[in-house]
């Protein structure tokens, strides 16, 4: 095999890369929820509007750009 593997290593590397392949796919699915509904009029052009739900509570809060922003 290629680079030295076994057969046996890549047999039990495949479903474990599958699975956090599918695993990623969930949490980005997840996070981000697509709006799934179809409009009967499709929008005009600039009027779609996408928005990350999380994005809407720290706009909100009041930014002090005096003092420095940690993590």
């Amino acid at each position: 095999m290629p680079a030295g593997v076994s057969w046996t290593s890549y047999l039990k590397m495949f479903p474990a890369s599958l699975l956090a392949m599918c695993a990623g796919a969930e949490v980005v699915h997840r996070y981000y929820w697509p709006d799934l509904t179809i409009p009967e009029i499709p929008p005009k052009p600039g009027e779609l509007k996408t928005e990350l739900w999380g994005l809407k509570e720290r706009q909100h809060e009041p930014q002090n750009s005096s003092l420095p922003r940690t993590l």
